[in-house]
């Protein structure tokens, strides 16, 4: 398996979608960086050579985009700023409620996580 910035992608998809799996990247990323390094889009991760996989390394560092490590921090630290200064959506997220406004009564189950039942209990034959 071919490491670029700390990930191992997988070897066995076409390079396009391998490069998805370094956090930051995403399809119109990993298109922009097979076209400027100038691989085949077909040719699988595990076929890369050394110097391809540097040239891709190249073009992500030369970009200055912000990808694994560091936007993960960013991502987390922003969450944590709004957390801080108690504003709205900070509450919500430090509730684990929706943030954008969408309804809890019915629904937000992603979110809210698995239903958890409460007070329903039988009453004792006398």
């Amino acid at each position: 398996m071919p490491r670029l910035l700390g990930v191992e992608i997988p070897a066995k998809k076409k390079i396009a979608y391998s490069l998805r799996y370094i956090y930051g990247i995403g399809p119109q990323r990993a298109d922009l960086i097979v076209k400027e390094v100038g691989i085949d889009p077909n040719l699988r991760a595990q076929d890369l050579t050394e110097e391809q996989l540097n040239k891709i390394l190249h073009v992500i560092t030369d970009r200055k985009w912000v990808v694994e490590g560091d936007l993960r921090r960013d991502h987390t630290a922003n969450l944590k700023r709004l957390q801080a200064i108690n504003c709205y959506r900070g509450i919500r997220h430090r509730r684990s409620l929706p943030v954008r406004g969408q309804r809890t009564s019915t629904n937000a189950r992603t979110r809210k996580g698995p239903r958890k039942t409460v007070g329903v209990t039988k009453a004792k034959e006398v």
